[in-house]
């Protein structure tokens, strides 16, 4: 795991989007200082509870770079619902629909896309299914104050995914780019699956976040 976590913090280079590089070379302006994110700053946030943690947002010139690390349980035995919450469930307000509207048999995967956001993913730990492509069913916008439109993916759209979608083993060392706009999600993940998540966009999301547990 340790190894894998330091493997992919050098692939986040290979993530990158060139076009910034370029434009900083032509331009002729001073460089930006480099970001560097420890390995003891991955493992710190990845022990904290949730699925998907960002660690930082960096301002890197033309556009903001996202570093985060998720971890995915197994899908096979999920945790059982948090106890307390059923009240809270039932008062929110009624999500905005999005994506397509059709009947879904049992059993159909499930997932999200976000309208800007493209991410990069570097399996560090597990293995699973993943299903890629296709279009979303039935789906719900998310909020504009939840967790992933204000630090995570920005605007998002989750629910069934339909159409004629990808299903791919993943393994550790394998790397996934997901368009924005791109229906994504975990069809089956036996024990666990850990990946790095790079997420390059236009001002997507706020540059400057630092995860509070490695804030100094």
């Amino acid at each position: 795991m340790r190894k894998n976590v330091r493997n992919g913090l050098v692939v986040a280079m290979a993530l990158t989007p060139m076009a910034g590089v370029v434009g900083l070379a032509q331009s002729g302006s001073s460089s930006r200082p480099a970001t560097y994110i420890t390995k003891e700053e991955v493992d710190t946030v990845n022990k904290l509870p949730g699925v998907d943690r960002q660690i930082r947002v960096v301002d890197v010139g033309v556009e903001n770079y996202a570093v985060g690390i998720v971890h995915r349980g197994s899908t096979r035995n999920p945790p059982a619902p948090a106890a307390g919450r059923g009240g809270a469930t039932a008062a929110a307000a009624a999500p905005e629909p999005c994506g397509a509207t059709g009947t879904v048999a049992p059993g159909t995967p499930r997932g999200i896309a976000h309208d800007q956001q493209t991410e990069g993913y570097y399996i560090v730990s597990g293995a699973g299914t993943m299903i890629t492509g296709g279009h979303i069913v039935n789906g719900a916008k998310s909020a504009p104050n939840a967790t992933v439109t204000r630090e995570l993916n920005g605007p998002s759209c989750s629910g069934a995914i339909g159409g004629d979608f990808v299903r791919r083993d993943v393994k550790v060392g394998d790397i996934i780019i997901i368009p924005a706009g791109t229906p994504h999600g975990w069809a089956d993940i036996a024990d666990h699956v850990d990946y790095l998540s790079f997420r390059p966009s236009a001002r997507v999301l706020e540059a400057g976040y630092v995860n509070p547990a490695i804030k100094k």
